[in-house]
């Protein structure tokens, strides 16, 4: 903490704080006027696995480790509370709990949206898990919420109960047509529509957290989800405006204004962002197994530092008919795909394995492209990269000749800290509006095709072949 007397009022608030509450890993920055990190903190996130396919986060760790990179940030700035002028929270998506609404008490973990007991929950609310969340609901004793929600919760001591309409339109249960909870969904699956929280914009005063937490109260003045953090962090503020976050998973976000798409062959409509009058809609592409498959790699030492992956790409000409299939397949939903190394020989080596795994990520950027140019009805303008996999300059580069086009990488990549803290600072008039946000853009590298696309013909259809091989194991 800094020494001496600090300055007091508005005059001290000079900062905003974004954080990201991502699947593997919690960031926290703290920005200045020029959206230049002034602090940080992470922390691995601890899921726990009591089942084979069951992700849960236990909520209490959860809160701990939100408070605690908060104060880390804050205090490795050199800065006090008292000058934190807004926080912004970014949130995992689809990931929820539920719990009593009179005594605050968890009924169970969080789900992870990464969990694959989802027919289970929706035939019995899995019985033994949900049991007492079901008789309190009856009751009207039960609250639901997504990440976002329970951390409001907490931060308030239960005096603010809301999510905000990016969070809302990725559960499922919310109609982004109607931008209400879907009725119809609810009684067919037996669920009170009193459970649900009221819905609010993105940018949005939600009231301060409890000075008891923080010293102090700060201002919370937004809440977003992770992925419409990340387009809003990118200024990708136009129809057209196109993002690809590359980080434990891939998504390709498309600004579509306010024109909403209807689902349709591995595309789905979200809500990017409310504020005020303006509502922005996305269309959303979604692939599993980016940065998950590359740390599984260096969990069993194909290479020590993921700086070295794209090195050891380039040293050779190509994989040698070495194709990596992810446990995943865009345009098949098969929840047997096995995944796989295939076409290994005796003078396979680690470089042509890692290879195969980088083209693999590079191969699906190229399906989900072109099923967004074919389906959605908008010009494509720019596209803006970000997610820990973005630094991979081979990924980058192949993606660009695959798809034939530019792709610009920010300098710092946590797009959805600073998406949070932009909306955080447009609500709370640290800054005055999207047109100063986008001068505070900065644009590391820009990646333009360098091969013809049809080089890459051979190796695309071989790994197809592979994905082929995999499915229904």
């Amino acid at each position: 903490m800094p020494c001496g007397q600090q300055e007091s009022g508005a005059a001290s608030a000079r900062y905003v704080v974004g954080v990201d509450v991502g699947s593997t890993v919690m960031k926290c920055h703290v920005y200045d006027r020029a959206a230049a990190v002034r602090g940080s903190s992470c922390r691995k996130m601890e899921s726990l696995h009591p089942r084979p396919g069951w992700v849960e986060l236990d909520p209490e760790v959860l809160w701990s480790q939100f408070v605690g990179v908060i104060k880390e940030a804050v205090q490795g700035a050199g800065l006090h509370m008292r000058q934190i002028a807004g926080l912004g929270i970014s949130t995992q998506r689809g990931t929820f709990i539920t719990w009593h609404k009179r005594t605050g008490k968890p009924f169970h973990n969080f789900i992870s949206w990464q969990d694959l007991r989802s027919a289970e929950l929706v035939n019995s609310w899995n019985k033994s898990l949900l049991l007492k969340a079901e008789e309190a609901a009856k009751k009207n004793n039960c609250c639901f919420g997504t990440v976002d929600t329970w951390l409001l919760y907490r931060l308030t001591k239960g005096s603010v109960y809301a999510t905000d309409y990016s969070n809302a339109s990725a559960t499922g249960v919310f109609e982004p047509f109607t931008k209400c909870w879907n009725p119809t969904l609810c009684n067919l699956l037996s669920i009170p529509m009193s459970i649900y929280p009221p819905v609010k914009d993105t940018s949005f005063n939600f009231g301060s957290a409890d000075s008891e937490i923080f010293g102090v109260p700060i201002p919370i003045m937004a809440v977003v989800a992770d992925q419409q953090s990340a387009m809003f962090g990118e200024c990708c503020f136009h129809p057209g405006d196109v993002k690809l976050t590359m980080g434990t998973g891939g998504f390709w976000n498309v600004n579509t204004g306010e024109r909403l798409f209807a689902s349709r062959r591995g595309l789905y409509p979200l809500i990017g962002w409310k504020i005020g009058e303006e509502v922005v809609y996305l269309t959303e592409g979604c692939m599993s197994d980016i940065g998950t498959a590359i740390e599984w790699a260096q969990d069993i030492n194909l290479f020590t530092n993921v700086d070295e992956t794209a090195k050891m790409a380039r040293s050779i000409v190509d994989s040698q008919g070495v194709c990596f299939v992810p446990g995943f397949q865009v345009s098949v939903n098969d929840p047997y795909l096995c995944a796989s190394f295939m076409g290994l020989k005796p003078a396979t080596t680690r470089n042509h394995l890692v290879r195969a795994i980088l083209e693999s990520v590079a191969f699906r950027n190229k399906q989900l492209y072109d099923i967004i140019v074919k389906k959605v009805r908008i010009p494509l303008q720019a596209i803006r990269a970000d997610g820990g996999v973005s630094n991979n300059s081979f990924v980058m580069q192949m993606t660009s000749d695959l798809i034939n086009k530019k792709i610009e990488k920010p300098a710092n990549a946590d797009m959805s800290s600073l998406g949070a803290a932009f909306l955080a600072g447009l609500a709370s008039g640290f800054w005055t509006d999207k047109e100063q946000l986008k001068k505070l853009r900065r644009i590391e590298a820009v990646f333009e095709p360098q091969k013809d696309s049809e080089e890459y013909r051979p190796a695309m259809d071989t790994w197809l072949q592979a994905m082929k091989c995999s499915l229904h194991w």
